[in-house]
């Protein structure tokens, strides 16, 4: 995997990955950033959130479940001394669809803590993890 980041103004970067895609990131206006995009720790919590949330979806259509949507609602605490990792982190999960088995759901989830999300079992070596899940039933169409 290749990643470039290149340095606009201030404290303005530009992220680019080995697939072609790019996205700003600033600083806040008292760091002397203008606020153009998300923060640098900001995309590492985004990140983990896609990464968990693709291993939860994939098991869950994996064991046929008829999940209609997904999202991932995530907290995160962060040291108050540099270096200011994050200490606290929690995941809700909303899974969306019908006929869901909720043992299947919390077995997605826990496949992805300790074993599939690299983003979270990386993090996890600073910050205490949580999850949770709530299931949503949709009506059939």
């Amino acid at each position: 995997m290749h990643a470039r980041v290149k340095w606009i103004e201030n404290v303005c970067f530009v992220g680019e990955s080995e697939t072609g895609h790019a996205l700003i990131m600033d600083g806040a206006p008292d760091a002397g950033g203008r606020n153009l995009g998300m923060r640098p720790m900001e995309l590492l919590l985004i990140g983990m959130g896609g990464c968990t949330s693709f291993d939860v979806v994939t098991i869950l259509k994996k064991g046929r479940q008829d999940i209609t949507d997904c999202y991932a609602e995530i907290e995160a605490a962060r040291a108050d001394e540099v270096p200011k990792v994050f200490t606290k982190i929690h995941v809700h999960f909303v899974v969306k669809g019908r006929n869901l088995n909720p043992v299947q759901v919390e077995r997605a989830i826990k496949l992805s803590a300790e074993k599939y999300c690299s983003a979270s079992l990386m993090l996890g070596k600073t910050a205490e993890i949580t999850h949770d899940f709530e299931i949503v039933e949709e009506s059939a169409t």
